[in-house]
Formats: structure tokens, sequence, C-alpha cells
């Protein structure tokens, strides 16, 4: 006991000096220039009524200069203030006073969390810089190693890994994220931090990846990792599938998804599609296949027009649908009987990553959008029993879904073939153990319905108004004060908020133990290397022309060689 009194006197940095402008703030009063750091933990002791004294833990959120040694003394360059605050005797290291804004988080219960007293300090009482251990016991509310848990990286104002932040995974996955960062903040880079956690042995998970730019390819260097590998011979699997090899059922296409993919119809055309559609939906037992073939028989079928004499004739829209929809069956993404199954998707412990930066992006919505509605529908069904283990959409595990430039795919004020089915899975997908990751640089263009159903946010550097302002409305848990710290953020560094966490934090992202795959290229430095000797002489003799028999001179057509 008198050990801790010790301790607790060691971390004293100031005095309450009363409430602060709102109901849940208090100020302090202290001459500590070291700790008080915006942002920083910090706590005073309160007596309940059964005589349990408990630490009601804080975060500073604003700080004010109020005393100091005059103006003059510090406009004179020559003069060194602390020399004349030892003539004029004043006794501390350091003449500054400062006026500290706390925001009070509560007292940690074990199986509530934390709990806001809702009673302010009183005057004189002593404020504590919270220590380490506390910190690392509850700020996290899985700790480092445990099964589910994600170690993402330390806190932010603490000496490097001196306190892990240790995400949950189960709250992270069941309730949804969002990675929101400007470009060059390290948003790839956070994810695949975040994506080696959830293939650790202690998370195993099942992990899909929509990758755009093809940046998530390096994560192949988990295969065969000592991090990765555990006693009982588990390794992560990692299936890399290029553009060649991501194919669609086309069977497996609503008509709105076959529709984005033609090109601009008139009104009767898309009328003749749908009409066409629907009765081969309606002739085709559930779940059978068919092919474009098929899809043009019916359009054909559905196009009659009445001539003058009430006949029934062939129409134009057809042929000219015909053509359209040939150009589809054409293309390499959709088959006829070709498929990506959940079962070629998803396993425990293992990230399969769809790279699809050859593909437009109106094939990525589709292609998205069918993968989607199946793992949805196959987890579902799975649940319910409606299938069994022969069925090539059985999925009998939970499964994570990541999407990088998210607003592509849910774009705020745009028509897009995968926003709906993204709202079902974030409204729904907890009961069917379906989560989803968003990744975007552009929040302010992502769908304000869909953010806002992501109940994990990991923010990072942000300095588009437009952005921050959207992240007020759509990020109700990182709170008004963290948001401030936007664009002071370095690469790197994220306010980390949600269900995932006790309470928001600012994180130092940890480093990755597989290489990055999105860094900027160095400009300049290509520009240099174009010209160097080597390079120069391989254009030379690129360009040079071929070495070949000279053709003889000649004179009124002879020969005078």
């Amino acid at each position: 006991m008198v050990r801790e009194q010790r301790k607790q006197a060691t971390n004293v940095i100031g005095t309450v000096k009363g409430p602060g402008e709102s109901g849940n703030q208090y100020v302090f009063i202290t001459a500590d220039t070291q700790h008080i750091k915006i942002g920083e933990f910090v706590s005073y002791r309160l007596i309940q009524t059964d005589n349990v004294p408990v630490e009601i833990l804080g975060k500073i959120s604003a700080c004010t200069l109020v005393d100091h040694l005059p103006d003059r003394i510090f406009a004179d360059t020559e003069i060194d203030p602390s020399a004349i605050a030892a003539l004029i005797g004043f006794k501390y290291s350091s003449p500054e006073i400062y006026e500290v804004a706390v925001d009070v988080i509560g007292y940690f219960h074990p199986n509530l969390g934390f709990m806001n007293p809702r009673q302010p300090p009183e005057p004189g009482a002593k404020v504590y810089r919270a220590d380490d251990p506390t910190l690392r016991r509850i700020l996290n509310k899985r700790q480092v190693g445990e099964v589910g848990s994600a170690t993402i990286g330390s806190l932010l104002l603490r000496d490097l890994d001196a306190v892990p932040i240790s995400l949950d995974v189960k709250a992270l996955v069941s309730t949804h994220m969002a990675i929101l960062a400007g470009t060059g903040s390290g948003k790839s880079y956070t994810a695949g931090v975040l994506i080696e956690e959830l293939l650790r042995p202690h998370n195993r998970a099942a992990v899909l990846i929509f990758d755009p730019h093809g940046e998530y390819g390096t994560l192949e260097a988990m295969r065969g990792h000592p991090a990765f590998s555990s006693e009982d011979g588990y390794a992560p699997q990692v299936q890399i599938l290029t553009p060649e090899q991501i194919t669609i059922r086309i069977s497996s296409l609503s008509y709105a998804d076959i529709k984005m993919l033609l090109p601009e119809m008139s009104e009767r055309q898309q009328a003749i599609l749908n009409k066409g559609f629907n009765n081969l939906q309606a002739r085709k037992r559930k779940n059978a296949r068919w092919d474009i073939n098929d899809l043009i028989y019916e359009v054909n079928e559905a196009d009659v027009v009445q001539d003058k004499s009430g006949n029934d004739q062939p129409g134009s829209s057809a042929q000219a649908l015909e053509w359209k929809l040939e150009k589809l069956a054409n293309s390499p993404y959709f088959h006829a009987f070709e498929h990506l199954t959940p079962q070629d998707l998803f396993e425990p412990g293992q990230v399969t990553v769809l790279q699809m930066n050859e593909i437009s992006q109106e094939e990525q919505q589709v292609i998205c959008a069918a993968i989607l509605r199946q793992a949805n529908q196959a987890r579902m069904n799975t649940l319910k029993e409606k299938i069994t283990a022969e069925d090539e959409n059985y999925l009998p595990y939970p499964v994570f879904i990541l999407l990088e430039e998210a607003h592509r795919f849910a774009p705020a004020h745009e028509p897009s073939r995968c926003k709906a089915v993204i709202r079902t899975i974030l409204s729904e997908g907890r009961k069917f153990g379906l989560g989803v990751g968003l990744i975007t640089q552009r929040p302010g263009k992502l769908d304000s319905d869909v953010l806002s159903q992501c109940m994990s946010q990991f923010i990072m550097r942000i300095v588009n108004p437009v952005d921050q302002d959207s992240l007020k409305y759509g990020v109700e848990a990182a709170g008004r004060d963290l948001l401030k710290e936007l664009p002071a953020l370095t690469k790197g560094q994220v306010i980390i908020s949600g269900m995932c966490v006790n309470t928001p934090v600012l994180c130092q992202v940890r480093q990755r133990l597989t290489a990055h795959g999105g860094e900027t290229l160095d400009a300049p430095s290509l520009w240099q290397a174009h010209f160097q000797s080597h390079r120069l002489r391989e254009r030379a003799a690129a360009s040079a022309p071929l070495a070949g028999r000279r053709q003889a001179a000649t004179v009124r057509g002879v020969s005078i060689d």
C-alpha cells in the first residue's frame, strides 16, 4: 500500500481548479510542461459511497497559459527568461502556469466498460498521469496475444511499445469497420497490418480483399513467415487471383447487373430486356444455370410489334440488344458455367485477394455485387440449414470482406450496383457472421448511410474540409476533440474509436511484417535513372540501324563498283 501511494505521488501533475465548460469536463492547474499533451490520459481519485476509492480516467482536451513572466522579457532574444526568473526569486524551474481542460471518461468496470460517475472532482484534488500498466489493462478489450486480439500498434503519446493497442477482433468484424484517410496517410499500410493480425495463429480468419489497385499481392510473404506459424502446424494460406482468374457466372447476375454492363440503351430496349430477363427467370428452375444465348432467345420472343393489319411482327429492338448481349458474352469475366464460389474464396486461415486493377469500374461493381450477394446468401442459407456441405455455397464459418477504395462501390450521390447489398450486409450481416471493412481516402464521397453503420473507425490524416465535415456526422464514436487532431496527424498515426476499443485512442501503427505494396513511386529517382550511362547505351543500340550489305552504286542502271 505504501509503495502504491509513493507511485501515485510521483505521477501527480496538477491540482483540480473546478468544473470546465461542460458537465463532463474539469480543469486543473499545473506547471508541468512535459506531460500536458493534448490526448494524454490523466486521472483523479474519487471515494464512492461505500468508501471504495476508484480512479476516474480522463483525457486532456485543451491547455491555456494563465501565468508567465512579463512579455517584455520574451521580446528580447538576448535575455534568458530562466535567468530573469532566478533573479526575481522564482523558485520553480518553470515560471509558466497552465490551465488544462480534461474530458472525463470514467472508471473502468471489467464487465461493463467505462462508467461515468457524473460527479466532478472537488477543487484541490490531485490529478495524476495515468501509468502505462493501467492503460494497458483498461484501454484494450483484448490483451496482446489473446484469442480474438489484433495488436495494431502502440499508444501515440507514450514510449514506443510501452502501451500496445490491441483491438477486439470479434467486435471489429461483427459490427464492421472503416479506415478513413487522405492520400499518403498510410490507410493501405494500416489495412495490411490489420490483415496480418487476422491471419495470426490466435485468429486464423477467413478474409477476402477487393483490391482495385493490386496493392495487396505482397501478403504472399506470410507463407512460411515464422510470425504466422504455430506449434500445431498452422500456416496461413494466401490466394492471389489476377483479373484473368476472376470469373462470375452469368446466371448469378440480376437484371440491373446486366443493364449496367451493356452500352446505353433506349427506354424500349430496357423494357424488352427487362421482360425477356423476367420471362427467363420464370421459365428456369430456381438456381438453374443459363447463358447469354438463353437471354437472347427470350429477348427476341419479347420484342413483338403489330403491323397495320394487327398481325404480330418481330421488332427492331431485339436486334440491337442481341448485338450488345453478344459483346457481353465475349467478356473474360462473365461465363456460362465458370464461377468463383464461396468455397473457392473463403477458408479459415486464408486471405484471398481479388486483383481488379485491369477491370473497368462498371465490371468491378458488378463483380463485387455478385460476390457480396452470394456470400450473404450463403451464410444465411448455411445457418438456416437450407443447404448441405455438398452445395458450392455452403459457408459454415464467419467471414470478413475488405473493400479498398470503398467510395467506388458505395458512392454518396451516384447509382451503384454494390450500394444496396453493402447496406444490407452492414445492417444484417452481424446476425450471420458476415463482416465488412471499408477503406477510402474520400469519406465525403462515401455513402453516409454506409459509413454510419461502421461501428469501428480508423481515422488518419485528413485535410479536406468536406471530408472532415462528413466525419462529424458519420463517425459518432470518435468525439469532436479527437477530430480536431486530424490535420496534425502524420503518416502512420491513427485515431481508433468504436466497438473494438474501450475508449478512442491515438495510435502509432506498428511496422508491417510483410512488405507494403502501395508505396509512392520516387519520380525524381526514376527520371535520373533514365540518363544513366548503361541506359543511354541500351537506347542507342536499340535505335541504331541494322548492319547490312551496302547497296551497289549505279549510273543509269549500270553498276560502277
